[in-house]
């Protein structure tokens, strides 16, 4: 993704964490805000040490970001949002790991619902 598509700054994601509205499942947990007259979303990620070493934590921000970037066309443009991984998203597969941000996103009302995907 880039640069534009990220929130990096602390004070974004501060933002993000207080005023927004927070979805989960058992791998993840997105917090959303809504940001009207944004041209396009913005997403920033979360692994953290609990999920384990740094290999482990790159590798599932890894797969995070390919989700995403394969759900771009549905995501909603005028939002900020969230995506921490869970413990249990450590040894998922991709598909795994993709269907459960699709759900996830869709609790959050980020991911639109009359796309098939």
């Amino acid at each position: 993704m880039r640069k534009s598509y990220r929130v990096k700054k602390e004070a974004e994601f501060q933002e993000v964490f207080t005023q927004g509205k927070s979805c989960a499942n058992r791998m993840f947990v997105v917090y959303m805000i809504e940001k009207p007259g944004q041209k396009h979303f913005r997403v920033g990620i979360s692994v953290g040490k609990k999920i384990g070493n740094a290999v482990e934590r790159n590798w599932v921000k890894r797969r995070i970001r390919q989700s995403l970037t394969e759900l771009r066309p549905q995501l909603k443009p005028d939002c900020d949002f969230i995506v921490i991984a869970r413990p249990n998203a450590t040894h998922i597969s991709t598909s795994d790991a993709k269907k459960n941000l699709i759900h996830v996103l869709r609790l959050a009302k980020v991911l639109s619902d009359d796309d098939q995907i």
